[in-house]
């Protein structure tokens, strides 16, 4: 049997169309020179075209709305909503008339119907319509299935279905990265700086109404784009929060171990869920989207089995004149450590002190505070290295240089230095 000649069979009709909202229409101005041949015939014209903006005419932008002409782009966070009608094109009354949506996507197969009982009759040229909307979740294709089956009046049960095939597309580009930074001198954990950079990847302007970060349950989390003045915050992006094509954006967050996770665990080890971003923009007239991004992890800085910081340590010494700085040593390992110290001169750098003493037994977690003396017999940016820790229980030493830099001055004039 031909299939045109089987879809006439049908006594019913089934027509799909997207949803979305009109455009501001635009049109291409001409525009000539008061001298050329035209003369102002051209500026005439536009003054009186409807679709433009009066005493903007030269302007591509108009002031009326188009309708859609095609499917249109849709990309991943925006909701697809679409349009359902089935209308009985036949002379007589048909029965249990069922409509069923289905969206089927590379992974799962969703009912999107917002009805799944049937119509008892439908008469002629009456029709049954129906909206449907679904949030779009993944990229890739998604084919929108359209079922219709109804009774004759002569109970003959007949069946059919459309399909509809359409391409969700990427609308961001998020990239993240990860800084660590020295919390403060009360803390042992340190603080984690999160950079996100967002792309707008479209081929149209954003409205960037929110972007957050909702953080795990082991941070507490403070955003940092917003620059304070006189007890109010501002954006750093200003009032106008767009993002044209192809633009990036960087957003900064400082997450923070919450106490009760830093005084259990001492340092947070390993692989941590930091939390995830949720973005929301809108385009064209209102259009709203939203993506929020898979969980975000980040492998926390290995310390080995004992971590060495400073507390204490000044910005700028005088020259040959002791200074005081203030270590932190804190036993990462799982075991109870046995300390000595060791204080070893480099030759700009010089300890003031007894070297070799025992700091005594330090648990798992735990840390001391050290002060230590130091003198710096070089000028300029200078290193403080030269600290040993043996754990005499396992017989292991470890070796900390490097540390921290200090500005070393003449505290005379160059030519009396």
């Amino acid at each position: 049997m031909d299939v045109n000649q089987a879809k006439q069979e049908h006594l019913l009709a089934l027509k799909v169309m997207r949803l979305t909202k009109p455009t501001l229409f635009t049109n291409l101005p001409v525009t000539c020179e008061d001298r050329d041949l035209p003369g102002d015939l051209f500026g005439q014209l536009m003054r009186q075209d409807p679709s433009t903006i009066k005493g903007a005419e030269t302007l591509m932008l108009g002031e009326m709305l188009t309708l859609p002409q095609n499917f249109g782009n849709i990309f991943l966070g925006e909701t697809f909503s679409s349009y359902i009608s089935v209308h009985n094109d036949s002379s007589q009354v048909v029965k249990d008339i069922l409509v069923k949506a289905d969206l089927q996507t590379s992974s799962q197969r969703l009912n999107l119907s917002a009805s799944n009982s049937a119509v008892a009759e439908l008469k002629p040229e009456c029709c049954i319509d129906d909206v449907i909307h679904h949030e779009v979740k993944e990229i890739g294709t998604h084919i929108l299935v359209c079922a219709v089956s109804y009774t004759t009046q002569q109970g003959e049960k007949l069946y059919f279905r459309k399909f509809f095939k359409f391409q969700v597309l990427k609308p961001l580009d998020v990239k993240t990265k990860f800084y660590n930074a020295e919390s403060d001198l009360s803390s042992v954990t340190d603080e984690v700086f999160l950079e996100a950079q967002i792309q707008n990847i479209t081929t149209s302007p954003m409205f960037m109404e929110k972007v957050s970060l909702e953080p795990s349950m082991m941070y507490n989390v403070t955003e940092l784009n917003t620059v304070t003045q006189a007890d109010k915050g501002e954006s750093t992006f200003g009032k106008m929060s767009y993002l044209q094509p192809m633009d990036t954006r960087q957003y900064l967050y400082c997450l923070k171990p919450k106490p009760e996770y830093a005084e259990k665990a001492g340092i947070i080890k390993g692989v941590t869920v930091i939390g995830k971003l949720d973005i929301v923009w809108k385009t064209n007239l209102g259009e709203r989207g939203r993506l929020q991004t898979s969980q975000l992890q980040r492998m926390a800085p290995g310390y080995g089995d004992i971590r060495l910081s400073l507390d204490l340590i000044p910005d700028t010494v005088n020259l040959e004149e002791p200074f005081d700085i203030i270590c932190k040593i804190t036993n990462c390992s799982e075991r109870t450590m046995d300390l000595v110290l060791e204080m070893c001169n480099t030759s700009s750098i010089h300890w003031c002190g007894i070297s070799g003493r025992q700091l005594g037994k330090l648990s798992p977690g735990a840390f001391l505070s050290l002060p230590l003396t130091v003198l710096s017999s070089v000028q300029g940016l200078q290193s403080i290295s030269g600290l040993r820790l043996t754990d005499t229980f396992l017989k292991r030493t470890y070796e900390y240089d490097d540390i921290a830099q200090v500005c070393v001055v003449c505290p005379f004039t160059s030519n009396e230095c």
